[in-house]
């Protein structure tokens, strides 16, 4: 029956729909599931953090200390025990998926990450919920294209609307949703995925303010004034320098901490030392929106809640140390809650980074008597500074706060603070920190180059039809090779397959008529290659040995053995073929005039 309806959809949308409309339906169920998601995580985190502090009850100081190390040791525990590892964590994972997967992601990937991150950050974790929502949004679509056979491009039109609907559904938020698939997933703007992403985004709003009324943030902004612009360029600039800490410290911790223990070691002493963390800084438990709200209202004093000394915070200067030390130290608990184990995303600490540094800023300069500046503008602007210099996503950070705090009237303010600290982040960190770790650990690259260039298998492009010599294999035996083959490089083995050296013809070729040098061993012509290509590498790494040696032929080789060689000449015409054929499957999309 399941194949039969499978069959019948599958038929009406090949024959009586048509592909372009079947895309903009699925972009539509899509964020419907989406939204869905969104809701469900955010009803979950909010019973694990009824739960959580149900345990600690009037001894907050003394358990919490704990809690995150249950929180991170369930995660792991249920990574480990019942996921069996096959989680992909992080907004990365699906960049990779989409450049060198196809953009195909295991199903498991829909419900996985709604739990372990409602029970990370449910129980005190200090990160978001954004990359989890985003990865759960990316698994729906890729699933559903998947469900349909779909087209790689197709897949990641889904794929991309998924995570924009999770992403407009977490935060209210329908136009950064798109520009966030676009600057962060798609990488370019056109017709065929503006408009499924448009239809995602919006229905995964709608479905979130229906099933849950909860707002993040309250519109609190106020008009700016032209005596605050030195101050907003002040920020800006702190912001690019302080989104390259985030990028630093924070990318580097959650590579792991304390390698050389166990899961569920690392687990519990990365959540005891959050824990501490936390009893020092009350602010840094689970995502912070709470008390990014509570600033914004202009409520400084919520800081002293739950704090050891809340009678040093009364004293200017202390706050002043207390809010700087927020700054920096928050993507430190966002890292270790990574790090050990835990499942969320650098995308609420870096707002929480963001609203800390602009709060900073006004109140220092307002302690001064020299100029009152706004809190709530500068904590705002602050927001979209830190996102738009981490992830290198402007127009996402401007109309993302633009959105959520009703900052609207603020649009010059977040374009020169949001555009500053861009393009200071850019100086050090030609890549966000998601490209950043990708190119540098896995050797994935952005673009629509390597894109297409790894689309296409090296196991297709490897040339099996060559010749073996050994190294006592006379020029003489050679010639008459040469004469019964078509090939003009020989692969030099040892007896166990394993390659010492090539030879190329056209190095040979002026012995071909010496009889003195006949009985000359290949040994003394052939050439050690300047590279050696594993058959697990990937198309885009060999181009770039290509390019780096300037050479047209390389060896491959399986477990240590010689299976053939790589052509550099064969893998331009390859190339050509799926750049061809990537263009037509974006052209079934396209608009086309009306035929009169």
């Amino acid at each position: 029956m399941f194949k039969s309806i499978f069959l019948a959809i599958n038929n009406w949308r090949l024959t009586r729909n048509g592909q372009k409309n079947f895309l903009l339906y699925g972009s539509a169920v899509v964020g419907l599931i989406g939204g869905l998601a969104a809701v469900l995580l955010k009803y979950l985190v909010h019973l694990m953090e009824d739960v959580s502090l149900n345990i600690s009850g009037h001894l907050f100081h003394i358990l919490y200390i704990f809690l995150p190390a249950v929180g991170i040791l369930l995660t792991v525990a249920y990574q480990h025990l019942i996921n069996r590892d096959k989680i992909e964590k992080g907004i990365g994972s699906v960049l990779a998926n989409v450049k060198t997967n196809r953009s195909n992601i295991a199903f498991n990937n829909i419900y996985s990450h709604l739990i372990t991150s409602s029970l990370t950050v449910g129980f005190g974790g200090s990160s978001g919920l954004e990359a989890p929502i985003v990865c759960t949004g990316a698994a729906i679509g890729s699933n559903t294209g998947q469900f349909f056979r779909l087209s790689p491009f197709e897949k990641t039109v889904l794929l991309a609307s998924g995570s924009a609907a999770g992403i407009a559904a977490v935060f209210n938020s329908p136009i950064a949703g798109v520009l966030f698939a676009i600057e962060i997933l798609i990488g370019e703007i056109s017709i065929p995925t503006f408009i499924p992403l448009l239809i995602a985004s919006a229905t995964g709003v709608v479905v979130a303010k229906v099933l849950y009324s909860r707002q993040l943030f309250h519109l609190v902004t106020e008009g700016w004034v032209m005596a605050a612009i030195p101050f907003y360029i002040l920020l800006g600039l702190l912001s690019g320098l302080v989104t390259v800490y985030i990028a630093k410290v924070g990318g580097g911790l959650e590579k792991g901490i304390l390698k050389n223990y166990n899961r569920y070691q690392r687990a519990i002493a990365g959540g005891l030392m959050l824990g501490l963390l936390i009893l020092i800084f009350p602010p840094l438990l689970g995502e912070g929106y709470h008390y990014m709200q509570e600033v914004l209202n202009g409520n400084i004093d919520a800081l002293k809640e739950q704090s050891l000394f809340p009678d040093l915070l009364s004293q200017p200067l202390v706050m002043i140390l207390f809010i700087a030390s927020l700054v920096f130290v928050k993507i430190i608990a966002a890292g270790i809650t990574i790090g050990s184990g835990g499942n969320g995303g650098t995308f609420a600490p870096s707002m929480f980074t963001g609203a800390f540094l602009g709060l900073l800023v006004a109140f220092t300069v307002n302690q001064t008597g020299l100029i009152h500046l706004n809190t709530s503008n500068f904590i705002a602007v602050g927001m979209a500074g830190a996102i738009s210099g981490v992830m290198h996503a402007p127009l996402t950070a401007i109309f993302l706060i633009a959105e959520i705090t009703g900052g609207y009237i603020l649009f010059i303010p977040l374009m020169i603070v949001s555009a500053m600290s861009y393009i200071i982040s850019r100086a050090f960190n030609p890549h966000n920190m998601y490209w950043h770790h990708l190119i540098t650990e896995k050797n994935i690259h952005p673009g629509a180059d390597h894109s297409m260039l790894d689309a296409i298998s090296l196991k297709s492009m490897v040339n099996n039809e060559y010749a073996v010599i050994n190294k006592d294999t006379t020029l003489k035996m050679l010639f008459k090779l040469v004469a019964e083959t078509t090939t003009s490089i020989f692969a030099v083995l040892s007896t166990e397959g394993k390659l010492e050296g090539i030879v190329f013809l056209s190095d040979v070729r002026k012995y071909m008529f010496s009889v003195a040098d006949e009985n000359m061993p290949v040994a003394d012509v052939m050439v050690i290659p300047p590279a050696i290509i594993n058959d697990n590498e990937s198309i885009s790494y060999v181009m770039d040995v290509f390019d780096t040696y300037g050479v047209w032929h390389l060896p491959v080789v399986k477990n240590g053995l010689f299976i053939g060689f790589i052509s550099k000449s064969a893998l331009f015409v390859r190339y050509r073929e799926v750049m061809l054929k990537q263009h037509k499957e974006a052209d079934i999309f396209a608009p086309r005039e009306e035929v009169k």
